[in-house]
């Protein structure tokens, strides 16, 4: 089967069905006036080792939604890695809430205080990286109009349980993933393949 973006019907359904899992980010804003906005993004990724990126959509009237209105005007923002445990809390959260609803009381999660940024930081999570806007890039046009922000790392919280020296334990962590519609995956089956090395001698790796 090809696919035309420009034509297919519900394309977008398509597409976040192949790229899977997705991890999610459950992005802490504040607002100029102090309002705290809670929501969960699952277009998103590190992009460099200081560097974290995510996209949210405009409104259908064309006007920022919270998120990424508070990223614009006030610079910064908290990440903070979604789990098995907080799940539930993160999905309670994905509605379209009217302006100034607190996304924290709605999804009974705990504000922890972050060390360089205003927004706070989701205590239940075991992982909050606090960032600053590098910058935000509008991408698409009309419905399907994004804002990327791009945002710089400037500081990692990690539960110490979750931490050994420099590695994660990931089977501690319970990192969740965004599938297609309304699915979702754990990510405790994994395995291990081993980076080959190039023997120029044998001209393959192995």
């Amino acid at each position: 089967m090809i696919i035309d973006p420009k034509t297919f019907e519900r394309f977008n359904a398509v597409l976040t069905g192949v790229i899977v899992p997705r991890p999610i980010a459950f992005v802490s804003t504040v607002s100029p006036d102090g309002e705290v906005n809670l929501a969960p993004y699952s277009f998103f990724n590190a992009v460099s080792y200081d560097t974290v990126v995510f996209s949210s959509a405009r409104n259908v009237d064309n006007k920022s939604k919270d998120t990424l209105r508070n990223i614009e005007e006030t610079g910064e923002f908290v990440v903070n890695i979604v789990v098995d445990p907080i799940a539930e809390a993160m999905n309670a959260t994905s509605a379209e809430f009217p302006e100034g609803v607190d996304e924290f009381e709605i999804a009974r999660l705990s504000h922890a205080p972050s060390q360089i940024v205003k927004p706070p930081r989701v205590a239940e999570s075991p992982v909050n990286i606090e960032c600053k806007l590098d910058q935000v890039v509008q991408i698409g046009s009309g419905d399907h109009e994004h804002g990327l922000v791009i945002g710089k790392i400037v500081l990692l919280h990690i539960r110490d349980d979750v931490i050994d020296g420099h590695r994660i334990d990931q089977a501690k962590l319970m990192a969740t993933g965004r599938m297609a519609g309304n699915m979702y995956c754990r990510t405790n089956d994994r395995y291990e393949m081993v980076r080959p090395v190039f023997d120029p001698e044998k001209t393959q790796v192995g």
